[in-house]
């Protein structure tokens, strides 16, 4: 019987003044994590080294040039730059912010190459990351330029019980209102539906919809935004048949354990639904980039610059990230593998020779008329 081929799994280094490295190191500790998948790391040999002394973590990883020289059963380094960088853990730093977007740039170009199945990226500054290339908030929507093929990406951040996604996403407190419309929601709200369906093998989810209001507005005495825009919206998605619900306040949907009976939940911006998440699920928590073709996740958590190079950072996070993409992977396979090579029209195809069969048979009155006796004559009428 043919074995099953393992699943590639590239994952960026993110900032190397950060606790990439040791996340990922942590991760790959359990030797059955390479049995899991085939793991290729993008990054620098000469950094990882020193994470790896400074940490004094024993991970063992094989050096290679290029994707194609992945192996099964190890972790795979690919040197993709041959800079020097110097590391300075714990501190910020255009270097470290730049070896950090080589690292997600040579992933990109190697994806468009079929090099690997799945991306997983640790945790990244946005500020230092930025150059005339890397222009963005953040590394969902330069994936969306640079792989989405005009989809539109979805933010989810999610564990085993909780999956959040976001109207809006890294805005400023002051934008957001402005941001939040009918069509917003709507185009979210389909994206998160399709994400369960497809990615999660939910047959037929049930979406919270979250109020921008405190009190979900107070029938319009703190904001209008819920009348005039969240309701209507939550009305047309029940017209197209997603089962959407509410208006709901935040604080009092997240303090009830409301979230519970629903498999997904769409807040309107950044903080209402991250805040609440994390509370809930930090160590666990995934962040899973949904909508393109890509599947991409990471660990819910950032550089963490305040414990760099201490080990004490958890990796429960990134080997649910790791987790997480595989199982997405395996259930996209799943659902479209049915619908990649349909059923010819074998009705239409059936029908039409029964069609013809049939009007070769003998007419209804035809079918009772008896044959003539052979060799016997005609009885003779009487006259």
């Amino acid at each position: 019987m043919e074995q099953e081929r393992k699943i590639r799994v590239a994952i960026t280094q993110g900032d190397t003044n950060g606790v990439g490295y040791e996340v990922i190191f942590k991760a790959f500790e359990d030797p059955m994590m390479v049995e899991l998948c085939t793991p290729i790391i993008y990054g620098s040999p000469k950094v990882a080294s020193y994470h790896r002394k400074a940490l004094n973590i024993e991970t063992n990883y094989s050096v290679i040039n290029n994707a194609q020289e992945a192996r099964d059963g190890r972790l795979n380094l690919l040197a993709y730059d041959n800079d020097e960088v110097n590391v300075t853990l714990g501190s910020p730093s255009a270097e470290a912010g730049q070896a950090a977007f080589k690292a997600l740039d040579r992933a990109m170009t190697d994806f468009r190459s079929g090099l690997y199945d799945v991306l997983v990226t640790a945790p990244i500054n946005k500020s230092t990351i930025q150059n005339p290339d890397f222009h963005f908030p953040g590394h969902t929507e330069y994936i969306q330029t640079s792989l989405g093929e005009g989809k539109k990406a979805l933010m989810i951040l999610m564990n085993e019980t909780l999956r959040v996604a976001l109207v809006t996403t890294h805005l400023p407190i002051k934008d957001v209102a402005k941001a939040i419309s009918k069509e917003a929601i709507i185009e979210r709200a389909k994206i998160f539906h399709e994400a369960l369906r497809r990615d999660f093998r939910i047959s037929c989810p049930r979406i919270a919809v979250l109020a921008l209001n405190p009190h979900a507005g107070d029938d319009g005495l703190l904001g209008s935004e819920e009348k005039d825009v969240i309701i209507p919206a939550i009305n047309e998605l029940a017209a197209q048949g997603i089962q959407a619900f509410g208006p709901y306040a935040a604080d009092g949907f997240f303090g009830a354990g409301t979230y519970e009976r629903f498999d997904g939940v769409l807040a309107m911006y950044h903080d209402q639904g991250l805040a609440p998440f994390k509370t809930i699920a930090l160590e666990s928590g995934v962040n899973y980039t949904a909508g393109l073709p890509i599947v991409r996740t990471s660990p819910d958590h950032g550089t963490a610059y305040d414990i760099a190079g201490q080990s004490r950072a958890d990796a429960n996070s990134l080997r649910q990230a790791i987790y997480t993409a595989i199982d997405v992977f395996r259930n996209r396979q799943n659902y479209d593998e049915p619908l990649q090579n349909p059923l010819p029209k074998l009705f239409h195809e059936k029908r039409e020779d029964s069609d013809k069969a049939r009007f070769a048979q003998p007419r209804p009155k035809d079918i009772f008329k008896r044959e003539k006796p052979a060799g016997k004559p005609e009885k003779a009428q009487e006259s």
